[in-house]
């Protein structure tokens, strides 16, 4: 007899980075070079004007970009603002805002 305790094992959520094409990040990449230099440390994310409305979190953009999972992204970028603010923080003086715009302009081409 199974005892039913309430939960469920979850699906790995796992990337096979094999199948993935990465024709458009590196298409990113040539446009804005400084992209290459994000660590993920989060600053951008920590001051993001959009997320205090909206659940936009822009290391997931960049996860998601990165990963090559782009039916999920173009709605994540219509959030963001083009405020700024990342750039300003960013310990690695990364310009989002071209990275942003050019991330919209790349996924409109695909």
């Amino acid at each position: 007899m199974a005892v039913n305790f309430g939960y469920s094992i979850s699906t790995t959520r796992v990337i096979n980075f094999d199948n993935c094409d990465f024709n458009l990040l590196h298409q990113l990449e040539e446009i804005v070079p400084s992209y290459k230099r994000c660590l993920n440390c989060g600053a951008c994310t920590a001051t993001c004007s959009a997320q205090q409305f909206t659940k936009f979190n822009i290391r997931k953009i960049k996860s998601l970009f990165t990963s090559a999972q782009y039916d999920k992204l173009a709605k994540e970028l219509d959030k963001c603002m083009l405020c700024g603010k990342c750039t300003l923080v960013c310990p690695r003086g990364i310009n989002l805002r071209p990275a942003i715009m050019n991330m919209r302009k790349i996924l409109s081409n695909k």
